[in-house]
């Protein structure tokens, strides 16, 4: 059964995806840089929202690369403990050295903040090129998935990759393809590496920008064709 993901960033996505027959959300704000950590009031309300699906919580300071120093590091511990404590299944979590490899020490820290929920790493998978390293690593902390494109634009054009990773994992985490993923083209990415999860947005544009950015909304007819 393929498992599908919807990354959110309000209340009412939440509410569309679970609709929709989703298995899981990810919970961020600012989409348009890759997502940051939302807000402590909008956890709440989204796991309300959730009414039992999964909320995973992304938790990333700020835009830019995913090398944290000693001051962001200590915010996504206290992040964690804060959205784990409102309700949240899992966070979302990568912390990188300067060379692209985990933070492995931080990673420790936030695996045992999770405890028994789960523990994903995000795209910041790809910074690195090897992927058997990093999959060996992540396995190693104790990491239950890996949000990947394959280090390409998209998931589609990362396929290789992906496989890759899915080969290297063996059953031992799980791999989730994300980034750019169409609808039509899932079986086909299925086919070509193996993955089980898939990780999409399914954003479409609601208002256009009037100079202060353009608000997108979680489109439940595309979840709905997916999800069945």
């Amino acid at each position: 059964m393929l498992q599908l993901e919807v990354a959110v960033s309000d209340v009412e996505g939440v509410r569309v995806a679970k609709a929709a027959g989703a298995d899981r959300v990810e919970l961020c704000v600012a989409l348009e840089v890759g997502g940051l950590t939302p807000s402590l009031a909008l956890v709440e309300h989204a796991v309300a929202a959730a009414d039992g699906m999964g909320v995973h919580v992304l938790l990333r300071s700020r835009p830019g690369d995913f090398v944290v120093d000693a001051d962001e590091l200590a915010l996504a511990l206290r992040d964690a403990e804060l959205v784990l404590a409102a309700g949240a299944a899992g966070i979302v979590v990568g912390p990188l050295l300067a060379d692209g490899r985990f933070d492995l020490d931080a990673m420790r820290r936030l695996r045992e903040l999770a405890g028994e929920r789960t523990l994903v790493a995000h795209r910041g998978f790809d910074v690195r090129d090897d992927v058997e390293a990093n999959v060996a690593d992540l396995v190693a902390i104790g990491a239950d998935r890996i949000l990947t494109s394959g280090g390409a634009d998209s998931a589609h054009e990362g396929a290789e990759r992906i496989a890759r990773a899915v080969a290297a994992a063996d059953g031992r985490i799980t791999v989730m393809a994300g980034g750019g993923i169409r609808p039509e083209r899932i079986g086909e990415l299925v086919a070509a590496t193996g993955i089980a999860d898939v990780h999409l947005s399914a954003r479409t544009l609601a208002a256009p920008d009037a100079g202060f950015g353009a608000r997108h909304r979680t489109d439940a007819a595309i979840l709905a064709r997916i999800a069945r």
